[in-house]
């Protein structure tokens, strides 16, 4: 997805996107640490993506994503979802509130919001537990790349004692560089449902 992608230096950002690099509230670029800390270096504290002010507090990040959000901006969406769900920045913790902006973002195209959803319908939360209907959601973000929906299909596969298919999403996963499928796949290979062949590709 162009998400993976840092928007300054235009390389890819390894897994997990949270770990190298950081979302700007602002105008919702992920940029890379490496860039981010080239901008800290050149004395530069604003977003070095579009230049603008930091969040100064709960109340300036809440404002920014508003502002996005008013603009149709999917991830912008997606992240005040987030907030709704967990109660962060001021507002009331509300699970169903965030399934309904998470819809929203994900028929603006939100790929991460499309993840959430089938987090929400497999475990029940804001919404009535539906494990095909999660599993519905997470085949429509990993057919765009999202890893993390890729490895929750293998899950839900292996929960159902599909293994031969589990293995496949997690092949796939581990090859996009997900470690937690590397380590699924050896388990599954260790109980005897995955071939030597399979676990070697996985190590490749």
């Amino acid at each position: 997805p162009e998400g993976d992608f840092c928007p300054l230096c235009t390389l890819p950002i390894p897994l997990r996107l949270d770990e190298h690099s950081a979302l700007n509230i602002c105008c919702m670029k992920r940029v890379c640490r490496g860039c981010d800390l080239a901008a800290r270096k050149r004395g530069m504290e604003d977003c070095p993506f579009c230049r603008s002010p930091r969040p100064a507090g709960d109340a300036d990040e809440l404002a920014m994503i508003q502002a996005r959000v008013a603009k149709k901006d999917p991830v912008a969406i997606n992240l005040l979802g987030g907030q709704c769900f967990y109660g962060r920045l001021g507002l009331q913790k509300d699970s169903r509130k965030a399934v309904e902006v998470w819809t929203e973002a994900a028929e603006l195209g939100s790929v991460e919001a499309l993840y959430n959803l089938g987090l929400a319908h497999e475990r029940g939360e804001g919404v009535k537990q539906d494990m095909a209907e999660g599993a519905e959601f997470y085949k429509k973000a990993a057919m765009q790349g999202h890893v993390k929906s890729r490895n929750n299909l293998g899950c839900l596969e292996g929960q159902q004692g599909n293994f031969n298919r589990a293995v496949r999403h997690f092949l796939i996963s581990a090859k996009m560089g997900n470690k937690n499928s590397l380590e699924i796949i050896q388990k599954i290979f260790m109980a005897g449902h995955a071939t030597k062949e399979q676990y070697a590709q996985a190590l490749k």
